[in-house]
């Protein structure tokens, strides 16, 4: 699968990678991922990633900040997102204020450290691989022999979790990056 991966989409891993290893990350996640991908937009020239372009056109660069803040808040509850966070409110369960307790006992973020590992390739966890997986069968389904960063970016988006719902609360869905997309090529 990675021979197929275009040098933007391995940038975008390589850039997980070391996204992670700046947090102490023991593994890669969704987090890093789209992290990874956000660096992207950030570059000068973007015809060579199809994903930076898209989320710039949905604003996601120019809401960087706020999505990385929703992205800090979900490590530091431990991976719970927002949208889990309301509906466990809906129970009574208050999930800040467990935060909360367990900071005080513990020291702040302990629920986002994880504890620091040697590096090696087995690195990503089994939601970043399901996203690899997944970026294989789309990228065969919109008939492409290579594996792209707008692959990569379809597949965080694709199925629910710690990414599309930060990405989604930011109004970048899967339905509008793949139209993005869509116009992109039209107009190449």
């Amino acid at each position: 699968m990675f021979e197929r991966l275009t040098t933007s989409a391995r940038e975008v891993v390589r850039g997980a990678v070391r996204r992670a290893d700046a947090t102490g990350g023991a593994t890669v996640g969704e987090p890093e991922l789209l992290l990874a991908l956000l660096d992207r937009t950030e570059r000068a020239d973007r015809t060579d990633s199809p994903a930076a372009d898209v989320l710039a056109t949905l604003g996601a660069t120019a809401r960087r900040a706020s999505i990385e803040r929703a992205l800090a808040d979900v490590r530091r509850r431990g991976g719970i997102s927002q949208a889990d966070a309301e509906a466990l409110a809906g129970l009574g369960i208050d999930v800040d204020a467990i935060v909360s307790r367990v900071e005080e006992e513990h020291g702040v973020g302990a629920l986002a450290a994880a504890p620091r590992r040697r590096r090696s390739r087995g690195r990503f966890d089994p939601e970043a691989k399901s996203v690899l997986e997944r970026s294989l069968r789309i990228a065969l389904g919109r008939g492409d022999k290579h594996i792209g960063d707008e692959h990569l970016l379809l597949a965080l988006l694709a199925r629910p979790g710690v990414a599309a719902n930060v990405l989604a609360d930011h109004d970048v869905t899967y339905v509008r990056a793949e139209r993005a997309l869509d116009a992109r090529a039209r107009a190449s």
